[in-house]
């Protein structure tokens, strides 16, 4: 699945936890998604993913959602981008 990552961004909260979101398009998708990631330490990852302005096909957010969970290395694509964003701004 082809991916182009729009925007990201990470922040480190007062609790010293971590949130960051991932704006990214998918070829042949109708409308991006943006993916909310949490982590209390910076190592283990939950994530919320939602379309980003308009809602689309059902099974398009399926079918992603299914290959972020499958595929570790297209996860950690998405979560480096939010990384670099943070180390961006320091």
């Amino acid at each position: 699945m082809n991916t182009k990552i729009l925007n990201a961004r990470m922040e480190r909260r007062e609790d010293k936890s971590y949130m960051g979101k991932v704006e990214v398009e998918v070829e042949g998708h109708k409308e991006p998604y943006e993916l909310t990631i949490y982590s209390k330490s910076g190592d283990a990852w939950e994530y919320s993913l939602h379309f980003l302005k308009e809602s689309g096909p059902e099974e398009q957010i399926l079918a992603f959602e299914e290959f972020i969970e499958n595929d570790d290395e297209a996860f950690d694509l998405l979560v480096d981008a939010a990384w670099d964003s943070m180390e961006q701004a320091e």
